[in-house]
């Protein structure tokens, strides 16, 4: 397999039709979900499917989120990296998601790290954030572990989010 990113256990890939039925069991458990609000549930592994060929950002802007794979074992773990927020002043934001099996691990924290490396080095970004919600403290953990600090508490499509913040000489 064929990596855009690499860390010591993790590969990273733009998404890809064939993650299908590992994206939607992600994205179809409840524990992942519990801090994911106002997403869209995808009704089946063919509309998942569908989304993942269809992703626009890769084109659109030259980057976007990643499939996330452990590398000893070649098996999908979850999606990490950046995204274009069009909708939050063009914002780029860092986000991960993962199975509950690799929580703890440092995994979303390494997955962040590199893509941030991708971010300041590769793409010549200059600020990129990261949102979640206020109840969510591992995720906020975990961003501010990948250097990012708390601005404020604002509103991203109808929900109350805490937005963190790094610009490309303070990480």
């Amino acid at each position: 397999m064929s990596f855009i990113a690499e860390t010591e256990r993790l590969g990273m890939r733009p998404y890809h039709p064939d993650d299908a039925e590992a994206f939607f069991a992600l994205c179809s458990n409840p524990e992942v979900m519990r801090y994911i609000p106002g997403e869209k549930k995808q009704g089946s592994v063919d509309e998942m499917r569908q989304m993942l060929a269809d992703y626009p950002d890769y084109e659109k802007h030259g980057f976007g989120r990643w499939s996330c794979f452990y590398k000893e074992t070649g098996e999908f773990i979850g999606f990490t990296g950046l995204k274009h927020l069009e909708d939050f002043g063009g914002e780029v934001d860092l986000g991960y998601r993962f199975f509950p099996e690799f929580w703890g691990k440092g995994i979303a924290t390494e997955s962040g790290l590199e893509s941030l490396r991708y971010g300041f080095d590769v793409l010549g970004l200059k600020r990129i954030v990261g949102l979640a919600v206020p109840e969510n403290i591992a995720s906020r953990r975990v961003l501010e572990k990948c250097g990012l600090s708390f601005e404020k508490y604002t509103d991203y499509d109808g929900y109350e989010v805490a937005l963190y913040a790094v610009h490309k000489n303070s990480k």
